[in-house]
């Protein structure tokens, strides 16, 4: 390891960003805090500026931007205060910023993750939307500056872990038969089918083995969370949707497998704590304490594994057709999903309305070339506009 590594934490007060400054906070001698950003939790990025010190702080929220500002030089820190998506931008491209975590929910993440792609950064890839809504343009940028893109999910870290060198050539190329991407199956699971309907938000954030934001629970219990993994999956991994075989694994021990063409299957274990793939990332081809506690294998005792129902899981179909589709596709289908889960925490909808509603919405917008940016944010767009149509109300 040469030098202290600078470090941009973008969604800093969300359940990734927490666990990427509990993991840097254990190695003051390896990194150091640039940049922290957030959307308008102002009393948590106050407590982190006063932790960590670092030269800049991004408030999405304009106004949240000038609270924290005042609260900071009440508080004599120095930490200069930025606001909206340039501010993003500039603190994921800083020259002394060496590694940024894109851990930001949803399409709002998608701008600074590009500016550290073109910036040449390594990028600890938390947020799923930078890869389904562009990720031909995404894959470019990182190639074209010889970016590093180290993945974040547990499962696609999990793959990266289990990959040979050169993948990127392609999965037959380097003798991968096929990647096995788990899933829990979240809380309904076993839930009868009929009864998904009366389901409430409560019971689909209560994930039975993961901590995570409302948002990507409700994805984990509709499944389209592993929909945009299938996504994910294939651009990362320079692959299609028929070489990726989900799995349903309720323990969530083993995080993903790669099946090899000599029959080799390899996985990946550890406790369900995303600790683990961050610390993977920080500091690979190193590795570093985690503070996660040993997996107990005679506690696990058994490991179960399942083909997933598409009828209960309606989204994964939907997440699935739209990468074979491709262009701007499983842009539509993000958006839409990002409308819709809202509208089930706020209980406009019931939870079998989800995938009804994403899939009117990708039967009215058709599919076209994924061309540029532009494009994709006026798909995206118009993609919220038409599912919010579609809400009863």
């Amino acid at each position: 390891m040469a030098g202290i590594k600078g470090i941009t934490v973008l969604g800093s007060t969300g359940s990734i960003g927490l666990s990427t400054l509990d993991v840097i906070a254990r190695h003051p001698q390896r990194y150091r805090v640039v940049a922290l950003t957030a959307n308008r939790q102002v009393e948590r990025m106050v407590q982190q500026c006063l932790h960590f010190r670092p030269s800049y702080a991004v408030m999405s929220d304009a106004g949240a931007a000038e609270q924290l500002s005042l609260l900071l030089r009440e508080q004599g820190c120095d930490t200069q205060v930025l606001a909206g998506v340039s501010g993003l931008e500039q603190v994921s491209a800083l020259p002394e910023v060496d590694y940024v975590m894109a851990a930001i929910v949803g399409g709002a993440g998608l701008p600074p993750a590009l500016a550290a792609a073109r910036a040449g950064k390594r990028i600890l890839l938390a947020n799923k939307e930078a890869l389904v809504m562009s990720g031909a343009l995404f894959m470019d940028e990182v190639r074209q500056s010889g970016a590093e893109l180290l993945p974040i999910d547990s499962e696609h870290n999990a793959i990266f872990q289990c990959m040979p060198p050169g993948f990127e050539r392609g999965l037959a190329e380097t003798g991968v038969r096929k990647i096995l991407l788990t899933a829990s199956g979240g809380p309904f699971r076993s839930l009868p089918v009929e009864q998904l309907s009366q389901v409430s938000p409560e019971q689909a954030v209560a994930h039975p083995n993961w901590s995570m934001g409302r948002k990507i629970s409700v994805d984990s219990a509709s499944m389209m969370n592993k929909g945009l993994e299938v996504i994910e999956a294939c651009w990362l991994f320079n692959t299609g949707p028929d070489h990726i075989q989900v799995v349903l694994h309720p323990q969530s021990v083993i995080h993903s497998m790669v099946e090899y063409s000599d029959g080799s299957v390899l996985a990946q274990l550890g406790n369900p704590d995303m600790r683990t793939p961050i610390a993977h990332a920080l500091a690979w081809p190193e590795r570093i304490d985690a503070g996660v506690p040993s997996l107990d294998m005679f506690a696990v005792a058994r490991l179960d594994f399942e083909p997933p129902d598409m009828q209960r899981f309606p989204c994964l179909r939907l997440a699935i057709e739209a990468i074979q589709t491709g262009g701007t596709a499983p842009a539509v289908l993000n958006a839409a999903n990002e409308v819709v889960v809202e509208a089930f925490l706020q209980e406009l909808i019931p939870f079998t309305d989800i995938p009804r509603i994403i899939e009117q919405t990708l039967e009215r917008l058709p599919a076209q070339p994924a061309s540029d940016l532009e494009t994709i944010f006026a798909v995206d767009g118009e993609a919220r506009r038409l599912a919010s149509t579609l809400i009863p109300g």
